[in-house]
């Protein structure tokens, strides 16, 4: 089947950041217009999207402090996308669990043991979040060893508590474990 994903940075960033000739709005595809934005959300709300993907794409320092024309396309991801999801999307929290777990698990085969209710016996995969906390994007308190994101200094709302994966956490408290 076809299937169809996008990310959070291309719901709430819009090309004109690139004016800025900052290479952490540098990301393939482009950033698009506020227009593409809207319709991109749309097919979002209505199913025409199947999956919102983090496209965690961590560089090192001196690879996105390159002139723009020469440095990688990506931004981090991971501790992002579901405050930004929550922040900017106007869709039920249902909704953003299909498109964030059961849809990609659904899409690459493996919603056999990821993006599934937890069932006894079975080790465990979920997240543990609070829809309502808010926090603000500081890149020294980020788990990456990366720092490029676009959202240095902007508040989000939801905040992971915990990430347990296969019976294991490697979120606890917020913090990573691995």
């Amino acid at each position: 089947p076809v299937t169809a994903e996008v990310t959070p940075h291309h719901l709430s960033l819009d090309e004109t950041k690139l004016a800025t000739f900052d290479t952490v709005f540098k990301v393939n595809p482009p950033l698009r217009s506020p227009n593409d934005i809207a319709a991109l959300r749309e097919g979002l709300r209505d199913g025409t999207i199947d999956a919102l993907a983090t496209d965690h794409a961590p560089h090192p320092r001196r690879d996105k402090e390159l002139a723009l024309d020469q440095a990688p396309p990506g931004m981090l991801g991971l501790e992002t996308a579901l405050g930004v999801a929550l922040s900017v999307l106007n869709v039920d929290l249902t909704h953003l669990v299909r498109v964030m777990s059961i849809n990609p698990a659904r899409i690459a085969g493996i919603s056999d043991r990821h993006g599934r209710d937890v069932q006894p016996g079975a080790p465990a995969n979920l997240v543990v979040f609070d829809p309502i906390a808010t926090w603000q994007v500081e890149p020294e308190h980020l788990a990456s060893k990366s720092r490029n994101t676009p959202f240095v200094g902007m508040k989000l709302r939801g905040k992971v508590r915990h990430t347990v994966f296969d019976g294991e956490f490697t979120v606890f408290e917020g913090d990573a474990q691995r």
